[in-house]
């Protein structure tokens, strides 16, 4: 078997996470990894990636998108405006916590954006539960 492993992260273990994690819900999660090493604003960073990727190009606008620099360790949560209008503000702090105490344990980025997915899974099945005829809006992939 070969592992992908993109900038230390096992790529298809992330994949089959956010696989798992859609089968909960309605909602769309993607994880994306910094291109290249950069200084600048992680949240920026993710902004452009959200738009780059067309998180909002789901029904319920209910994406959500992990960005992780894996070289600076840092990274950055954001959901598209349908989740806001259903999950607490608490919400965000507890999947940041979340992978930044994966992050922080294991030493290990693959961790760290699992746990993210698995967290981001349990939330959204509650304010997204799954649907009948749902279909997969984003692909599960691991982005750049």
């Amino acid at each position: 078997m070969v592992k992908r492993l993109v900038r230390g992260v096992d790529v298809d273990r992330v994949e089959q996470a956010v696989t798992a994690a859609e089968r909960r819900t309605s909602g769309e999660i993607r994880v994306a990894l910094a291109r290249f090493y950069f200084w600048g604003d992680i949240e920026r960073a993710a902004g452009h990636a959200f738009a780059r990727l067309h998180m909002e190009r789901t029904r319920e606008r209910n994406g959500v998108l992990i960005f992780m620099s894996p070289w600076r360790h840092r990274f950055a949560v954001l959901g598209d405006v349908g989740i806001h209008q259903k999950v607490p503000a608490a919400f965000w702090r507890q999947v940041v916590d979340r992978i930044a105490a994966e992050l922080t344990a294991q030493k290990d980025l693959t961790a760290g954006l699992v746990a993210g997915v698995n967290a981001l899974g349990e939330a959204l099945a509650a304010a997204f539960p799954p649907k009948a005829g749902d279909v997969n809006e984003l692909p599960n992939r691991v982005g750049s």
